[in-house]
């Protein structure tokens, strides 16, 4: 089922109302995300979004869970900023590319925190649903070395 789930969303067409649609839901949860405003977020989101940091046990299930882990995140990086590098938008959803910045000040993700400044690459995939026009959710591409183990102190740049 799965696989046939996947051939049906790469073979997707490109229509121009929909890529403007999941341009502007990414923009509208950007700008929520910067603003700190959860029920912003949430509003982007499918009632039955799931959020994971791929390579680990942590997932996060609906609206519940996405305002779960944005709590966790903010309130562990209460500065946090992303630093666009790559964005691609499609009939799929979007993925984006960034670096992360903040001060890790509260524990998170079952580690302690460093109250030093960190510094991180991530990846997101943000899957659109097509019927709701909305994300599915997040999958998060991290590299859970540096940032679990607090070795992404700042770097120049």
């Amino acid at each position: 089922m799965r696989d046939r789930q996947l051939i049906a969303a790469y073979r997707r067409g490109i229509d121009a109302d929909e890529y403007v649609a999941i341009r502007e839901l990414y923009k509208a949860h950007s700008t929520a995300e910067d603003a700190r405003d959860v029920p912003g977020l949430l509003a982007t989101l499918t009632p039955d979004c799931a959020y994971e940091i791929a390579g680990t046990d942590h997932r996060w299930t609906g609206h519940a869970g996405a305002a779960a882990f944005y709590q966790g995140l903010l309130g562990a990086f209460p500065d946090i900023s992303f630093h666009l590098r790559n964005i691609v938008i499609g009939p799929q959803g979007v993925w984006e590319e960034a670096d992360v910045r903040g001060t890790w000040t509260r524990p998170w993700l079952g580690s302690e925190h460093s109250g030093a400044p960190m510094q991180f690459g991530v990846q997101i995939l943000f899957p659109w649903d097509p019927d709701a026009r909305l994300f599915r959710g997040e999958r998060v591409f991290v590299d859970t070395d540096v940032l679990l183990t607090r070795r992404g102190a700042a770097r120049p740049g």
